[in-house]
């Protein structure tokens, strides 16, 4: 737990990152988040803003056009494909694998409350789930999963996954691009990455909690 932990560190430093694989290091990190199961503790959020702020700052290095708004779409839209294939694939293991995602018993790689959250969101939203499940980290890893193990019309799932994936990528990098040169942020960017998924998870925990409530 400590390797991990540490690892987590590293991964949110954009000099690691760009001396560790660089931004190819990011779409690989994304895909395995947002489709496969031990993927689930992984920073997606913080690592699409820290990726704005590093490409925003490629000037002496272009990365890997001279233009920062061609690498800026270039990125994004590699960032968007890598998380569309990872619902796909999440998909796809739900979908062939359920009765390995169905057990009743925790196992070291697959925890029943993570399946549950991202079971009961899914009830509660439908196919918009997959959209929004986007925003928030644990449900993005399982949301896909779940859908493949309930066989939800592969259309409808495809269709939410791409405007999920477009919307996700592009809000939070575009955030990070054009706040990647301010001081402040560079110098403060620890509390801006936890503030940052504070204000992307919390709108739809707040709402899910007043709706049990109203319920209740």
């Amino acid at each position: 737990m400590d390797v991990i932990l540490e690892s987590l560190q590293y991964l949110l430093h954009p000099d690691w990152i760009m001396k560790n694989g660089g931004l190819y290091l990011v779409l690989l990190i994304l895909f395995i988040e947002t489709g496969i199961i031990i993927g689930f503790f992984l920073p997606g959020d913080p690592l699409l803003f820290i990726s704005g702020i590093v490409i925003a700052s490629a000037n002496e290095t272009p990365y890997p056009f001279t233009d920062q708004s061609i690498n800026l779409l270039f990125w994004m839209t590699l960032f968007t494909g890598s998380t569309i294939l990872g619902n796909f694939f999440g998909y796809w293991f739900g979908y062939k694998f359920k009765q390995v995602i169905n057990i009743k018993e925790d196992t070291w790689f697959l925890k029943r409350k993570h399946i549950q959250t991202a079971h009961d969101f899914y009830e509660k939203r439908g196919a918009f789930a997959i959209a929004i499940a986007r925003f928030l980290p644990i449900v993005r890893t399982f949301a896909p999963i779940i859908a493949g193990t309930v066989e939800m019309n592969f259309k409808k799932f495809a269709f939410y996954n791409i405007i999920g994936a477009i919307v996700w990528v592009g809000s939070i990098t575009l955030l990070g691009y054009v706040l990647g040169d301010v001081p402040w942020v560079e110098s403060n960017l620890e509390y801006i990455l936890i503030g940052l998924v504070i204000i992307v998870t919390a709108p739809v925990i707040i709402k899910l909690y007043i709706k049990k409530k109203a319920n209740n």
